[in-house]
């Protein structure tokens, strides 16, 4: 069965995705003047990778908690990261942000291009210059009003096992003095695990938003910071099993 579910997810992948790309395109020829911060360009891509890729099978579901608690300012969003499929699953918190990514996805055709209109953030990772990659245009945004959604460990282990936080989120936080917003993904590894290539009929998945840190209680450390949301993720995630 996950045979037939991969082959028709990525029909309806590869089919929807050219009309994604355009219609993208379309809006923020028309929306930029208005929304320099493609707002609504984001809002489109988000209700179509969740509403439409996300639910490609009827077996595949996803339960969202605590959206009520992103914070309509500036924040730092740090999720954990288990498989590809954790950027389709926040997709759903419908929330604008931007998200930093690894720079080999913007050569990607459609998503790449899409991720350049997008604005999204490029970091090469293990690059001597990926600091400044992640800082420079991340402050940029927060000082615009807008949040940054960051996976922490910077990739994925296989089996879904959680990896060392770097420090460059907690680093942004603490010197812009905005909230880190922790969301917990759960169950995508259920989807696909790592990157596959073999997707499952059925899955069950979860996207927890817990209650944001306030600036004023991050401290000066961005490398303890760090450890202190890890051992966060490790408590919740150990507490359900």
């Amino acid at each position: 069965m996950k045979y037939v579910i991969t082959v028709w997810f990525w029909l309806v992948f590869l089919t929807t995705a050219p009309i994604l790309f355009t219609l993208g395109a379309l809006l923020l020829l028309f929306t930029y003047p208005v929304d320099k911060d493609r707002r609504m360009l984001h809002w489109l891509v988000c209700h179509w990778c969740h509403e439409l890729w996300l639910h490609a099978s009827p077996g595949w579901r996803t339960r969202f908690e605590g959206k009520e608690l992103l914070p309509s300012g500036p924040c730092v969003i740090v999720v954990n990261h288990q498989s590809a499929m954790d950027i389709l699953a926040v997709m759903g918190l419908y929330h604008p942000y931007k998200f930093v990514a690894k720079a080999s996805l913007f050569s990607l055709p459609l998503v790449g291009w899409m991720m350049t209109l997008l604005a999204y953030v490029p970091i090469v990772r293990g690059s001597s210059q990926a600091m400044h990659q992640l800082l420079d245009p991340c402050r940029r945004w927060l000082r615009r009003g807008m949040p940054v959604l960051i996976f922490p460990e910077g990739t994925y282990a296989k089996g879904g096992q959680r990896l060392p936080f770097k420090r460059g989120a907690f680093q942004l936080a603490v010197e812009e003095h905005v909230p880190v917003v922790p969301v917990v993904v759960e169950g995508t590894t259920e989807l696909l695990e790592g990157d596959g290539p073999w997707l499952n009929a059925r899955a069950s998945m979860r996207v927890r938003v817990l209650p944001p840190l306030p600036p004023e209680s991050l401290g000066q450390d961005p490398v303890e910071l760090a450890e202190r949301v890890r051992a966060l993720y490790e408590r919740t995630l150990s507490a359900n099993g």
